[in-house]
């Protein structure tokens, strides 16, 4: 029982993770190597301003993807009550627009459970999360987010906007928290958050952090992390790490 308790709360972990990444993976950005001045940041900016560019370019750009190629690398470590467990897997990602995302498993390699029922799901949650209506109820806009100006300050790609988000509804696949926007691109370069809904009730606590990366005119997955704590005594470590995209 206790290991089936577990295994559904990884899922919904899982699921959570996917379709806040999911939701906006053609327009986010990394935060990862040398930081930059913040000399990009123009004062005097609102929050309502920012988060109307924020919308308008990630219109625009998801409108001029056509076509991607990347690789994944899924991680996801539980230790605790009644035993750890562990595993991996090696994806290859495809995307064709709008919504169309397969994916091939190159390797996998730990626990069979984990594989089956978390991995498996991820995969499953993420071709979900690309289809326009999921999209348009889990996007950073003013119908689904209260957002407040908290600052600047600098980064990789030359400075960005903080912003508190609040959800507007009690939905799990919403989050609370803090975004950065780049203030060239407007385009979210971080995510550090929690679910707006706490996934299951078997999990105490979870946190989300999200890096993207630009390429070309796209700003694309970096990497995701989440680390959930578990009511019955034990903490679930899950990451995605993106690489080696090809556009077209």
């Amino acid at each position: 029982m206790n290991s089936q308790l577990r295994t559904s709360s990884l899922i919904r972990i899982a699921a959570a993770l996917v379709f806040i990444a999911g939701a906006a993976s053609w327009t986010f950005g990394a935060d990862a190597g040398p930081v930059a001045s913040s000399s990009a940041v123009s004062p005097g900016l609102s929050a309502e301003e920012i988060v109307s560019r924020l919308s308008r370019n990630n219109e625009q750009r998801a409108a001029a993807l056509r076509s991607y190629e990347s690789k994944r690398s899924y991680s996801l470590q539980y230790r605790g009550f009644p035993s750890n467990r562990e595993a991996e897997m090696e994806v290859v990602a495809h995307y064709d627009a709008p919504e169309n995302k397969n994916f091939d498993v190159v390797s996998d390699s730990g626990s069979k459970m984990i594989q089956t029922k978390v991995f498996s799901k991820l995969l499953e949650s993420e071709r979900e999360a690309a289809h326009a209506e999921n999209r348009r109820q889990t996007a950073l806009t003013p119908e689904n987010y209260r957002f407040t100006l908290l600052g600047s300050r600098p980064s990789r790609y030359g400075g960005c906007y903080r912003l508190g988000v609040e959800p507007r509804r009690d939905n799990k696949f919403l989050y609370r928290g803090e975004i950065c926007v780049n203030a060239t691109d407007f385009a979210v370069e971080t995510i550090d958050a929690e679910p707006a809904k706490n996934p299951s009730f078997w999990i105490k606590k979870t946190r989300i952090e999200q890096r993207y990366q630009k390429i070309g005119q796209f700003w694309l997955p970096a990497s995701n992390a989440t680390v959930s704590t578990v009511r019955l005594g034990g903490t679930a470590t899950l990451s995605i790490v993106y690489s080696g995209y090809e556009l077209r």
